[in-house]
């Protein structure tokens, strides 16, 4: 099927990965529902107008909001066939110092918000036998480090939920992958995209110079070239048996593998305790 018969739709779309994922499709010609917070701000970010362009403003965590922009999208293209859950945020601070309000804050974009637009996008991709549900999760939903908890942790469920509707509906043509960056050099560290507890507490000085670091030394360093990976997600797009997880960059490898490591060890190391709870014959 030709490009221009594909559409995707793609949450998150103003800065980083997702714009520049939008404008490489629409280069190539596939038809592009982008969702943002402001859709007169995704207009200026993308610089162009075209048939095939569809900017809307959605607030991800209501649902009502949710459904209308994919009834518009399916209005306007008949079809949605790859969706890319891009929207998100991170919460850089200790698990003492964020607040329930801004804990519930990040679930509620990165989690809820994503099940949101699956749910009601699935109903449509099982109906035509065919999809491609593509989540921007990270290396960090694989491990976690101090000061990152809260974000990991909604990176680990991003995981979890997409692992299992892998499975729930392979049967329906849809396919399911994971995308797991490293440090990719886009304004996330150093912009709205990235926030500190409001009540932060002094006596976690390694935390402090963590926070520091992300917000001033690792911007403009990160490995990772954004419009690589968006030419990665195109591409996996084309493939029939997809990945489940796809890690992009040396860092993101590296970081896997030091997590597969210290798992194994650690499981190896208390076998014979792990046994010692079974039932003895």
């Amino acid at each position: 099927m030709k490009n221009e018969n594909r559409t995707w739709f793609i949450t998150g779309t103003s800065q980083g990965i997702g714009l520049v994922l939008v404008k490489q499709l629409l280069a190539q010609g596939f038809n592009v529902v982008a969702t943002a917070r402001n859709a007169e701000s995704l207009k200026q970010a993308v610089g162009f107008t075209t048939a095939q362009f569809l900017p809307l403003q959605v607030n991800l965590i209501d649902e009502e909001s949710v459904k209308e922009a994919v009834n518009i999208a399916i209005s306007k293209f008949g079809a949605i066939d790859y969706l890319v859950n891009n929207a998100g945020y991170g919460l850089i601070g200790g698990i003492e110092e964020s607040s329930d309000a801004e804990v519930r804050a990040n679930f509620d974009v990165n989690v809820f918000g994503l099940l949101n637009v699956t749910r009601a996008i699935l109903p449509h991709m099982r109906a035509a036998k065919f999809g491609h549900v593509i989540n921007l999760s990270s290396v960090f939903g694989l491990l976690a480090g101090a000061g990152w908890g809260i974000y990991c942790s909604t990176k680990f469920a991003v995981e979890a939920i997409s692992e299992a509707l892998a499975q729930e509906v392979k049967a329906f043509g849809i396919n399911v992958t994971i995308i797991e960056p490293g440090y990719v050099r886009t304004n996330f560290l150093n912009s709205s995209s990235l926030i500190a507890p409001t009540n932060p507490i002094e006596a976690y000085t390694d935390i402090r110079e963590g926070v520091r670091k992300h917000q001033q030394d690792l911007p403009g360093n990160q490995l990772g070239d954004p419009q690589k990976v968006a030419e990665l997600i195109i591409k996996l797009s084309q493939n029939p048996e997809p990945p489940l997880r796809m890690l992009t960059g040396s860092d993101a490898y590296q970081f896997a593998n030091y997590k597969i490591d210290a798992l194994k060890t650690e499981i190896e190391n208390n076998k014979e305790l792990t046994f010692s709870t079974d039932f003895t014959a």
